[in-house]
């Protein structure tokens, strides 16, 4: 029927189901585009995986060309060379050739760009003022990732954050730092939550089975009770069942006092803005304030002895003073004539801070107040002045 339907001129679409009895398979199912038969040839030597099933594709994240590996042990081996694919030119080095993680060579481009910017751009967002300036700089960070990932002012792009990196190294750094220090302290909270909940199934099913082992003993001891016949039943079974209720809250609470324990012990207890000479600007950071180094102990609290008004000499001539530094009775109990001269000079020039007017106005307001204050508790009495 079919051949003389094609003799007549008259064609008849294939058939996916069964036709006289036999199964056939649709066309569409045989049939690879052009792009599956790309991505398994190499553009280099034009080898096909099809003839070769181990071969393995490098990828270069300078160009992001792949190739096989056969390509890159032949072409770089010997050092340095330019890219061979048509068009590209970028000189590659084989110690930066890699095995292709993703299916998608624009997916692994995009990974590797959002990787390299956010190790550059990695400030945190206590160090912005508003959560508004925080935004603008992750949106500035998008700008950056989508001209990298479509060509788009590359040489600018590549050129401030080259400005912004040499500028804000210290700061990248500590952010690295921080953010290693981070994950570190994640990675154990992780490991020991995993360990306490390994703890926690381990104990409940110590205690699911110390329970059925109390429970089947009680049972035992209450059918022991009931067969040598002492006491009542009914009275036997309760104390039974009292005894296996005690033992197990004791056990209960004993282990809510070691997951108590466990859980304790687990959870226990720069002011740049990266301004750039190529217009790169960050807004909204905070000014760091530099932490001021511990002062001494001072036990007068600021307090000090200099005096202010005169200064102490070591000598003055006066002939009485001369005597009295000669005469042995002085100084056999100890006295020196420096404390007589501290002495002096400070009963004359104690006054000169003190500023009379000041103090007699300040005691003439303390004592009006008195008085009024005197006066409203009197009228607010009965009246009477004592």
């Amino acid at each position: 029927m079919s051949r003389l339907t094609q003799r007549n001129g008259i064609s008849k679409p294939l058939n996916t189901g069964e036709e006289d009895g036999e199964p056939r398979l649709s066309l569409s199912l045989l049939t690879l585009s052009d792009a599956d038969f790309s991505s398994e040839i190499c553009p280099v030597c034009k080898s096909s995986r099809y003839l070769n099933p181990h071969m393995e594709f490098r990828v270069n994240p300078e160009c992001y060309h792949k190739m096989c590996s056969s390509c890159v042990d032949r072409i770089f081996s010997q050092g340095p060379a330019p890219c061979p694919v048509a068009g590209c030119g970028r000189t590659l080095r084989k110690a930066k050739f890699r095995k292709q993680t993703f299916g998608d060579i624009q997916v692994e481009k995009e990974i590797d760009i959002r990787r390299r910017v956010a190790g550059i751009f990695n400030r945190r967002q206590d160090e912005f003022s508003s959560l508004l300036h925080y935004n603008n700089y992750l949106e500035k960070i998008e700008e950056i990732t989508f001209n990298l990932l479509n060509n788009i002012d590359v040489a600018a792009t590549e050129k401030d954050i080259t400005a912004y990196q040499t500028q804000n190294a210290e700061g990248i750094s500590q952010n690295a730092f921080m953010q290693s220090a981070e994950s570190q302290s994640a990675a154990v909270r992780q490991k020991a939550q995993d360990e306490a909940a390994k703890l926690r199934r381990e104990a409940a099913r110590m205690e699911d089975s110390t329970e059925r082992r109390e429970r089947e003993e009680g049972k035992r001891e209450v059918l022991e009770k009931l067969a040598t016949g002492e006491g009542n039943a009914r009275q036997i079974a309760q104390e039974g069942q009292k005894v296996v209720l005690k033992r197990s809250g004791a056990r209960r609470a004993l282990a809510e006092q070691q997951q108590a324990r466990l859980a304790q012990e687990t959870f226990g207890g720069n002011s740049s803005n990266g301004a750039a000479d190529g217009g790169f600007l960050i807004e909204g950071l905070k000014a760091k304030v530099k932490v001021e180094p511990e002062r001494p102990y001072d036990p007068f609290g600021g307090l000090s002895d200099t005096r202010q008004y005169f200064t102490l000499q070591d000598h003055y001539k006066f002939q009485w003073l001369d005597r009295a530094r000669q005469d042995p009775q002085m100084l056999a109990g100890g006295y020196d004539v420096k404390e007589y001269y501290a002495r002096a000079l400070f009963d004359a020039f104690s006054g000169l801070g003190c500023f009379i007017e000041d103090e007699v106005g300040g005691r003439d307001t303390v004592a009006s107040g008195t008085v009024a204050t005197a006066a409203a508790a009197a009228a607010g009495g009965d009246g009477r002045v004592s």
